[in-house]
């Protein structure tokens, strides 16, 4: 009988396998839209070794690299060229929401592709070298309130991206025009590091998750998060925005989405590993490793949360004059 139930029980079990498999992609692929070492790129590796070794994902998930306009050049290649490959997904944050709001993904708006997941929150930062003057945020207020062209301030976006609105509203909490900030843009989080550690700009606005490897290097120094609370572990004694009396803050959400023609099986598939993924504790330390706060929304409940955060941007662009 011990011998039947054995065989049984190794039959179920090829056979949820096999089931498994069929449904998988053959070829997984996280797209990150920009440059490796940023906020992309950590959003598509966290996917990746979680999957992975949850035992979601048999295959091995390649990340690829498609650079250009903050998201818009993938975001167009996977509407218009990649609609409906099965085994596709793209990963996407706050910023590319907010350049979606100011149409600058061309002719596709929020409705082109299928929203999957959310899988965790940054918070802005506002990062200097350590071994710069500026020791605060105030320091830094007082220093643009003097002269607003006297610090370069890098970022991995273009004026009116997320990095940008974050200089955006701390010149606003300084009484300082944004439009006489010297701003300098790169494509994607890694270069403004690097751009800061080699003295060509004085601070830089990015995502916490983006500056967390230098910090810990003792590298660089970060003047306050724009969340509303202190983030929690290591993170703890940065001072937030509000604590400096600047009231502003600017959350980052990560997640992913896929192509429009995707059939509702594949992305279903996809959708289940990610609710499976999203409450799972092994999960839950992955992300806290890459300083990522819980957020956790699949399918028609991130679709609502997308479409009302485009609208809230929209509003947010026109305050600054970036829209009529």
């Amino acid at each position: 009988m011990k011998t039947v139930l054995s065989s049984l029980t190794l039959a179920m079990s090829a056979l949820l396998l096999s089931t498994q498999l069929q449904a998988e992609p053959k070829r997984p692929e996280c797209i990150a839209p920009a440059k490796p070492g940023g906020g992309f790129d950590i959003t598509c590796k966290l996917a990746q070794v979680g999957l992975k070794d949850a035992g979601l994902l048999k295959r091995p998930m390649r990340v690829t690299y498609m650079p250009g306009g903050i998201g818009a050049v993938a975001y167009n290649a996977v509407v218009a060229q990649r609609p409906d490959e099965p085994g596709t997904i793209t990963a996407w944050s706050s910023g590319s929401l907010l350049n979606l709001a100011q149409g600058k993904f061309g002719r596709y708006n929020e409705k082109a592709v299928r929203w999957l997941a959310a899988i965790g929150t940054d918070y802005g930062a506002i990062t200097v070298r350590q071994d710069s003057p500026l020791r605060t945020f105030d320091d830094l207020v007082q220093a643009l309130k003097q002269d607003p062209a006297s610090l370069v301030i890098g970022a991995g976006g273009t004026i009116g991206s997320q990095d940008w609105m974050q200089a955006a509203l701390i010149a606003r909490c300084a009484n300082v025009n944004p439009q006489k900030l010297r701003y300098v843009a790169f494509e994607g989080g890694g270069e403004p590091v690097t751009a800061l550690l080699g003295g060509h700009v004085q601070l830089i606005t990015s995502g916490i998750g983006e500056s967390t490897a230098q910090l810990e290097a003792g590298k660089v120094r970060v003047l306050a998060v724009m969340s509303d609370q202190r983030l929690p572990g290591k993170l703890a004694d940065i001072p937030t925005l509000k604590e400096s009396g600047c009231d502003a803050s600017w959350p980052i959400v990560r997640g992913f989405y896929m192509g429009p023609e995707v059939s509702d099986e594949d992305y279903n598939w996809w959708k289940q590993q990610f609710d499976v993924l999203l409450a799972s504790e092994a999960f839950t330390q992955q992300r806290e490793q890459r300083d990522l706060l819980p957020m956790a929304m699949t399918g028609e409940e991130l679709q609502a949360f997308v479409y009302k955060q485009v609208d809230q941007f929209k509003s947010l662009a026109g305050e600054f004059g970036l829209i009529e």
